[in-house]
């Protein structure tokens, strides 16, 4: 089982990054760039989710918060994977062909893709903070470890696991740690001078406004 997806996978990676190389290399030097620039995406949604959650609650602002920290221990996780199993990469193996990246040299081995667990423990991270734009995170997500296949430094395998390991990390690590960060951060909203980073004006004025309603409703 295990044998015929590498091979189907080997199959898919050579079909892509030779469609690729066919292509002008202005398109080619277009897709490397892309797939760094795809996780600089992710760092503004990081502050874009920071800045929302504070109109929000605590718990959101937690939430918010620790995606990026989430994403790290994430993408950890993954780079040890990747040291246990050291597997070549495709632009390693199939010498024939012409990527799009510059092939990483050897011992920069290729399962599980970072990049992908990157994408993966991001997405996840964000939506439990940010539903409402779900289906937009995962996009990118799906794109920057597709991204990794057409600029020909990974296996379609290499990038499936590592969506999937990143997304169950820091899924876990975010839902374990959500509890003493709702705390942490109602504590810092006490503190005058931090209250600003963890919580809106605007926030207070709809607390304050019911607070008011409360006090004027009759027993």
């Amino acid at each position: 089982m295990i044998t015929e997806i590498l091979r189907v996978s080997s199959a898919w990676s050579r079909a892509v990054v030779g469609a690729v190389a066919e292509l002008d290399p202005a398109w080619r030097h277009a897709f490397d760039l892309g797939t760094e620039l795809l996780l600089g995406v992710f760092a503004v949604l990081f502050l874009a989710s920071w800045w929302r959650a504070r109109s929000v609650d605590a718990r959101t602002v937690g939430l918010a918060l620790l995606a990026p920290v989430a994403t790290v221990i994430a993408y950890l996780v993954s780079r040890t994977v990747k040291e246990a199993v050291a597997q070549q990469r495709p632009c390693q193996a199939m010498t024939d062909l012409v990527t799009a990246a510059a092939c990483p040299p050897a011992g920069d081995w290729s399962f599980p893709s970072n990049h992908a667990a990157i994408a993966g423990a991001s997405a996840a991270a964000l939506i439990l903070a940010w539903r409402r734009i779900a289906v937009v995170i995962a996009v990118f997500a799906v794109l920057e470890a597709f991204s990794r296949v057409v600029v020909g430094v990974h296996y379609p395998h290499d990038v499936t696991v590592g969506l999937l390991l990143g997304a169950l990390v820091a899924t876990l690590v975010s839902l374990a740690l959500a509890r003493p960060l709702t705390r942490c951060v109602d504590r810092l909203a006490a503190v005058e001078r931090l209250r600003p980073l963890v919580r809106s004006s605007a926030a207070d004025r709809t607390a304050g406004a019911r607070d008011d309603e409360h006090t004027l409703t009759p027993a």
